[in-house]
């Protein structure tokens, strides 16, 4: 039986492709060199912007010594330099990352491919050179998507993409070591310039593709640092004051749809003035950051905590009674635990704090102003104590019941009552739609970037403190 006639790909000049993949390698170079030039804090850009300038010398040299000029290269160099650029490619994803270079695999394809094309089975125009090559540039590739998808910080879209392109590249050159199981007649002489012109014209598509996403994942994380330092505290690295009341505000509406209900504590280190008149600003800095380091290890992932300014601070907890309340005396029982020294000056530091909450969708300085006045009691009351708000903070006009949803209450969950009015599921869909997506959106980056949590609670006697399913950390 005949076999078939090998059409891979239309028939495309070789060194025409080539000439255009090292302009294109060279331009893409200088491109990403400029960028670094401009941010020098991305050590990654530098190895990628000289990859890509390797990689179009290495094409020049190879079209140098093949082509009519006849300019004596050595054969193997400019592959070899192509497998050097493809690591350095490699090693930048890993640099972006921040993890360390590998020297050795770094330089392992390179020094195999010189020492592999001396053997005859890999001689030039043979399928073993070509297998020897696919699977060569397929195991960088591959380490380079695998650098990009072990990053769980970075947002789902850029990360994905720039998994899947290195991905296909090193699909697509892995054909040539796949299809002769099942096509043996695809890689042979005849077989050869056809996967040439299909693997120049996948390396062409590749590197500019690649560039692009390079230039996305930096401006990612260039936006996230910026946006980062714009909504953190510098002293405790908490949420500043304005992403603390944007982020609990977009809680309190998320979880007011549902009659869930949100608890905002308030917290204030006792006599914080006479810390710094005694032991001098630096000791009072260190009471800061040391209660903040407190604050968060006590709470939970999807509670949110920031630093109002001077030694206030705030939490937002998605929960009510009990709870809250453990949480936030855990709190106060570790700081006043830990805060007996600080920076070897016997401090004696404690916290009070005040609690409010709200089954609505209210302003969050209204649930503030409330969680203010039982702060204000609990230091009337000696400090040092956890007090909670007597009532709940209702909206003006609220007038639906106040008691959680239960399992079978299906249809309560999506109507909502008013006064003289009753909305069914659909318009409520409707008129909740637009702040539903706002709430989602901001929530889905408060949790991305920040993993620590809040409480309230109302003021316990001990005997419910030993009872507690929440035992005491201290840090």
């Amino acid at each position: 039986m005949t076999a078939p006639a090998l059409n891979l790909v239309p028939p495309l000049d070789v060194p025409t492709l080539l000439v255009i993949a090292t302009w294109i390698a060279a331009l893409l170079g200088m491109f990403l060199l400029l960028a670094w030039i401009s941010d020098r804090t991305s050590r990654a850009l530098a190895w990628w912007s000289t990859a890509y300038i390797i990689g179009g010398s290495a094409v020049a040299s190879w079209i140098s010594g093949h082509g009519s000029a006849g300019i004596p290269v050595a054969k193997e160099v400019p592959s070899a330099l192509l497998f050097l650029a493809l690591g350095m490619i490699w090693t930048g994803a890993r640099l972006f990352y921040g993890r360390r270079v590998l020297p050795l695999p770094l330089i392992a394809g390179a020094v195999t491919w010189l020492i592999a094309v001396r053997w005859p089975m890999f001689a030039e125009g043979s399928s073993g050179r070509l297998l020897l090559s696919s699977i060569g540039i397929s195991s960088y590739t591959f380490l380079t998507a695998c650098e990009v998808w072990r990053d769980r910080r970075a947002r789902p879209y850029p990360r994905w993409q720039a998994t899947i392109v290195p991905m296909l590249h090193a699909s697509v050159f892995l054909c040539p070591v796949v299809l002769p199981a099942v096509m043996p007649w695809a890689v042979g002489a005849s077989a050869s310039g056809a996967w040439l012109t299909a693997l120049t014209l996948a390396t062409l598509l590749y590197a500019v593709g690649t560039a692009f996403l390079i230039l996305a994942l930096v401006q990612d994380r260039s936006i996230r640092m910026h946006k980062d330092a714009a909504s953190t505290d510098p002293l405790t690295g908490l949420f500043n004051r304005r992403a603390f009341l944007e982020t609990a505000q977009d809680l309190i509406g998320l979880r007011a749809r549902n009659r869930q209900p949100v608890t905002l504590l308030m917290f204030d280190l006792d006599h914080f003035k006479t810390i710094n008149d005694r032991f001098g600003h630096a000791a009072g800095d260190d009471a800061l950051r040391l209660f903040a380091k407190i604050a968060s290890a006590n709470m939970r992932v999807d509670d949110v905590i920031g630093r109002l300014g001077g030694e206030e601070f705030a939490a937002a907890v998605t929960a009510e009674g009990d709870v809250a309340a453990g949480i936030a005396e855990r709190v106060r029982s570790a700081f006043e635990t830990t805060g007996a020294e600080v920076s070897g000056h016997a401090m004696n530091a404690t916290v009070s704090i005040g609690a409010a909450w709200t089954y609505d969708d209210v302003f969050v300085d209204a649930v503030l102003a409330e969680a203010d006045l039982a702060l204000y009691r609990a230091k009337q009351a000696g400090r040092n104590r956890l007090v909670l708000a007597e009532r709940p903070v209702r909206a003006p006009d609220s007038g639906r019941d106040l008691a959680p949803a239960t399992a079978g209450d299906r249809d309560d969950r999506w109507t909502w009552r008013h006064p003289g009015l009753e909305i069914g599921p659909v318009r409520r869909w409707i008129f909740e739609g637009r702040r539903l997506l706002r709430a989602a959106v901001s929530l889905a980056g408060m949790l991305d970037r920040n993993e620590q949590g809040l409480v309230i609670g109302r003021e316990l006697r001990p005997a419910e403190f030993r009872t507690s399913r929440h035992p005491i950390k201290v840090p």
